[in-house]
């Protein structure tokens, strides 16, 4: 199992309604989410940032391909038009991300 922590800014004027589709977030995204072997998913809110954790269970050597599935799964790129303009990635983010991979640096079960 690995975690990840990741990061992304949100318009505050974005955070209530960003909210209000999480609440409610469709099935289809969900059952894609899963099947990914993301575990545990966590979205937090902190001002004008948005914090994610999550965890992976599967294989490492699936893992890229895996989150690759996820990205075409139905609806995923309609539910992304919809969370995209809400969200503010920060400009020093790896090529091709949107939210920003967080190093973890401690870790106490």
């Amino acid at each position: 199992m690995r975690r990840f922590g990741q990061r992304v800014g949100i318009r505050p004027e974005c955070l209530a309604e960003y909210k209000r589709h999480h609440a409610a977030i469709w099935p289809e995204i969900a059952a894609a989410i899963q099947d990914a072997g993301i575990r545990n998913y966590s979205i937090f809110a902190c001002g004008t940032q948005l914090f994610g954790y999550f965890e992976y269970e599967g294989p490492d050597e699936e893992y890229v391909a895996r989150m690759e599935r996820l990205a075409s799964a139905p609806r995923m790129r309609e539910w992304w038009d919809l969370m995209e303009p809400m969200q503010v990635p920060d400009p020093q983010r790896a090529r091709g991300t949107w939210w920003t991979d967080m190093e973890e640096v401690f870790h106490l079960d």
